[in-house]
């Protein structure tokens, strides 16, 4: 049965699922859809066109689905889809999309969004994502699946993190990270590859050494980016996980590559 604490406001509109859980103090907004199972704890806030996903408990104080920190923004309806069992702790904050990014901002499944953490408009985020406590997402940003970003990191708008992608504790990110990348520091530069994610995500020994082989030839001192990402194709045509890099070097995006310190870049 549904559980609604008699402080909670939820307006007449709102589709609530038959054992959603809304704790005191909570407003919900009258386009806002919680479904099956999902708890909000208290003091929790979710307006706008707002899906919460199965089994999804967001902790208080969290604001979701307010309009968007964008000047451009001009009330446009735009909406916000969580994924099923997330985890979004106290004080996250979550914004819609706008009109210069699709009019959505997705969460994907399984995605714990710790104490304080930022995720603005427009941005689009995979499956089992970790966001460690007072993480920015700037604008338009995509995180591929299992990408972790450690606690105060500030990631730049358009930035593009590739899947199982590790962000540093603290580190401003203004480029694109390469799936299986590890980028550290202010401004951040590629460290090398995630092998402890990787490892813990049960990789094999052999795709791991394949990585690491496609790394070193992908950022070598000779010839451009493009030169060595051509080399990297020809050499691993049938490794899944290098293809995965070189498909999202060559997708492209309004960021340059983040680097090892020192590398080039075309």
């Amino acid at each position: 049965m549904t559980s609604i604490h008699p402080t909670a406001i939820v307006a007449d509109e709102a589709e609530i699922a038959d054992d959603v859980e809304i704790g005191p103090f909570c407003v919900v907004g009258p386009h806002v859809k919680l479904s099956a199972g999902v708890s909000l704890r208290s003091h929790v806030c979710v307006e706008g066109t707002t899906t919460v996903g199965e089994g999804t408990t967001i902790f208080p104080f969290a604001s979701i689905g307010l309009p968007p920190q964008d000047k451009k923004y001009q009330g446009e309806e735009s909406r916000l889809d969580i994924g099923a069992h997330c985890i979004i702790r106290e004080h996250v904050t979550i914004n819609p999309g706008t009109q210069g990014g699709g009019l959505v901002t997705r969460i994907g499944e399984r995605c714990l969004i710790l104490v304080g953490a930022h995720v603005a408009h427009d941005c689009v985020i995979g499956n089992e994502v970790i966001l460690v406590n007072n993480v920015l997402l700037g604008g338009h940003v995509v995180l591929e699946d299992f990408v972790i970003v450690g606690g105060g990191a500030a990631v730049h708008q358009f930035v593009r993190i590739g899947t199982h992608a590790f962000v540093g504790g603290m580190s401003a990110l203004e480029n694109d990270v390469i799936p299986f990348g590890s980028a550290i520091g202010n401004r951040a530069n590629l460290g090398g590859l995630n092998i402890v994610g990787l490892k813990r995500r049960g990789f094999e020994r052999e795709s791991i050494h394949a990585l690491r082989r496609a790394y070193r030839l992908l950022f070598a001192q000779e010839g451009t980016l493009k030169e060595r990402l051509a080399d990297v194709d020809t050499a691993f045509p049938d490794d899944v996980n290098v293809q995965r890099i070189v498909a999202f070097i060559r997708s492209g995006g309004d960021r340059a590559i983040c680097t090892p310190r020192g590398g080039r870049e075309v």
